[in-house]
């Protein structure tokens, strides 16, 4: 078997502080007495990378120094300049705006006395048949209106104090004095003509009545089929004379024209076959 040469790795004897310092090889020699090749490693001098080391610090401090007085200066914002954090917003929304008055209304005036006499009125006034008032479904409460008899050319003035009729085609409901006063024996046709705006004219909240209802539980049943596809939905109790009724209203629009557009789409959806626009405030 061939001899191969052992490569043995020689130092040179150092100090603790020569055995820090980085050595670099050198090419092995051949030692002809033992046949092994030697390879002697060179101490570099440690002076030369002791001041390449400071430096390098020197350099890294300076750079640092440097960086440090060439940030750009934090400016503070000027003087009533909006923060970025957001806060809650204090606006306060607009009141709705004012109803439309709408002139020259026609249709069918009805009358109604006993036994609604005495009674709460949607006002919260006490109904008494022989005063001059009236109920219509969206003017405002305390509003006056001329009503003109287009069959016998009589005309009374009113004060809307109540909510209704609630009958298709007819647009007012008048006291037994104002239906009196007008030689009015049942029904007739009117024209309105708004004299002036109730207190309460500045917004107006406007329902769509879908229903009304002596069960409640039919009500609540109507509610809870609405309630899926619009809100609100509330139920109100109305004394109509032949019973306490349960009025289902759907939605709170601040326009007659958006309960109007409201009703409409209850129609088409098939959740209502009769509505009526009526005025909550």
């Amino acid at each position: 078997m061939a001899n191969w040469p052992i490569i043995v790795c020689r130092a040179a004897s150092a100090s603790l502080e020569d055995r820090q310092d980085e050595r670099e090889p050198e090419r092995g020699s051949l030692d002809e007495e033992t046949g092994e090749i030697v390879v002697k490693t060179l101490k570099t001098r440690s002076g030369v990378f002791k001041k390449l080391g400071r430096l390098a610090f020197l350099a890294g401090l300076a750079f640092f120094w440097t960086s440090c007085h060439h940030r750009a200066p934090v400016v503070p914002p000027p003087a009533g300049a909006p923060s970025a954090r957001r806060h809650p917003s204090t606006r306060r929304h607009p009141p709705p705006a004012p109803a439309p008055i709408v002139q020259g209304e026609e249709g069918i005036a009805s009358w109604y006395g006993h036994p609604y006499d005495g009674r709460r009125a949607a006002s919260g006034e006490i109904y008494n048949m022989y005063a001059m008032t009236a109920a219509h479904r969206t003017l405002p409460f305390g509003t006056m209106v001329r009503v003109h008899d287009l069959e016998n050319g009589d005309s009374v003035v009113v004060r809307i104090n109540d909510r209704g009729p609630f009958v298709e085609g007819r647009i007012i409901d008048l006291s037994y004095a104002a239906a009196q006063a007008m030689h009015m024996s049942g029904t007739a046709l009117v024209r309105l003509q708004i004299l002036s705006d109730g207190p309460d004219a500045s917004g107006g909240l406007y329902s769509v009545q879908i229903g009304a209802f002596l069960d409640r539980n039919n009500a609540e049943r109507l509610k809870h089929r609405i309630e899926k596809r619009f809100h609100p939905v509330v139920i109100k109790t109305a004394d109509h004379g032949t019973g306490v009724f349960n009025l289902v209203l759907v939605g709170q629009e601040s326009t007659k024209q958006q309960a109007e557009d409201l009703a409409s789409q209850l129609v088409q959806d098939k959740l209502a076959t009769q509505t009526y626009v009526v005025r909550i405030n």
